[in-house]
Order: structure tokens, then sequence, then C-alpha cells
């Protein structure tokens, strides 16, 4: 059976590239659902563990949310934590994304509000510090379950891929939702890492 692998960061840090990465190579994905971040939101852990012994790999919510109970049912599981270069970054990112989908119930249940503008700027990113923060504590005497990954930074394929003990695939890496200036700003690294 293969070893589990959680994304753990907040959406808009990079998650859908993480997961093209992971089907890529060979893992059994579960992304974003709704049903299970409200059940989450309710109280009901067990069906989010249940839920995940279906799949190899998970990302977007509610895994982020659910790391702790997650590292507990699954202790030989691997965490990526997915961040922005700056928590402004991440912002300015969600504040986009909520521009363009309008209200959901996904990030009420998350934030607290479903808007994201300059009223709610500080408290959403203290709450993603304050993730950031604690999922770094939570695994701090065990690093080898724990990468954390910054696409911006230039992270791709021989990271993922040394951490998870698989090779390198033949093909780029799949960047996915840059933004048309992130594009032409983002160093340029190997043939793994080239922006497509």
């Amino acid at each position: 059976m293969r070893t589990k692998v959680f994304g753990i960061g907040f959406n808009k840090t990079g998650t859908t590239s993480l997961a093209e990465a992971l089907k890529i190579l060979g893992y059994r994905h579960k992304s974003f659902d709704d049903a299970l971040l409200e059940a989450y939101s309710s109280g009901d852990t067990q069906a989010v563990i249940d839920s995940a012994v279906e799949y190899d790999s998970f990302e977007d919510w509610p895994w982020p949310l659910a790391y702790r109970e997650l590292d507990e049912a699954f202790p030989t599981a691997k965490f990526i934590l997915t961040t922005r270069t700056d928590s402004g970054v991440w912002f300015e990112s969600l504040r986009k994304h909520a521009v363009r989908t309008g209200p959901t119930q996904a990030r009420h249940l998350v934030f607290g509000d479903s808007q994201v503008g300059d009223s709610n700027k500080e408290r959403l990113i203290q709450m993603y510090q304050e993730h950031n923060q604690g999922v770094r504590a939570h695994f701090v005497t065990r690093s080898q379950q724990l990468l954390e990954l910054c696409w911006e930074s230039g992270h791709g394929w021989e990271e993922l891929c040394e951490f998870l003990n698989e090779p390198v695939p033949d093909v780029r890496f799949p960047w996915r939702n840059k933004s048309p200036e992130r594009k032409t700003s983002t160093r340029r690294r190997r043939w793994f890492g080239r922006i497509r």
C-alpha cells in the first residue's frame, strides 16, 4: 500500500499544481470535497478519516484543517505544506479568486466570512500565518514527514520527488493557475521547473 500524502497548505498556495504533480506520479488523488468540509466543520472528523482510506494523496479543503487528526490516524503519512513567497501575495491571490468566484460556503466555513477584502485582510493573513506556524510546530521533531514547498521560489519535481522517494518524471512540472504577471516574473530553472 502506498504511503499517503496530504497537501496541507491553504488554498491559493499552489495546491492545484501539487495535485497535478501527484497524479502524474500515479497517486490516486482526492481534492476539494464540500461535503467533507461541512462534516469536518460540524465536528465529524471520522468522515474525513474514512474517506482518506480510499485514496493515496490529498489537497484543498478539508485536508489542511485536519492535519493533526490525519497524522494521528495515518502515522506513516507524509505532509506537504505549500506556501507563497509572503502572506501579502497569498492574500491578494485569495482576494482575486474571491472576486472571480463570488461568495462561497467553503470560504465561509474555513474563514468565517465568504467575502475577502480590506475589512478582513488582517484577520485572514493572521489565520494563514498561524496555520503555517502550527504545521511547522506540529512536525518540528519529525522533519522527515513534512515538506514545505513554494513554487514561486523555484521548487518543483526535484524537491517533491526526493521527499516522496519517487523518480523524477520526464515531463515538465505541471504549473497551474499561474497569473500572467507571475509567469513573466518567476525565475526559470532547470527543465523540470520551467514555466509552461
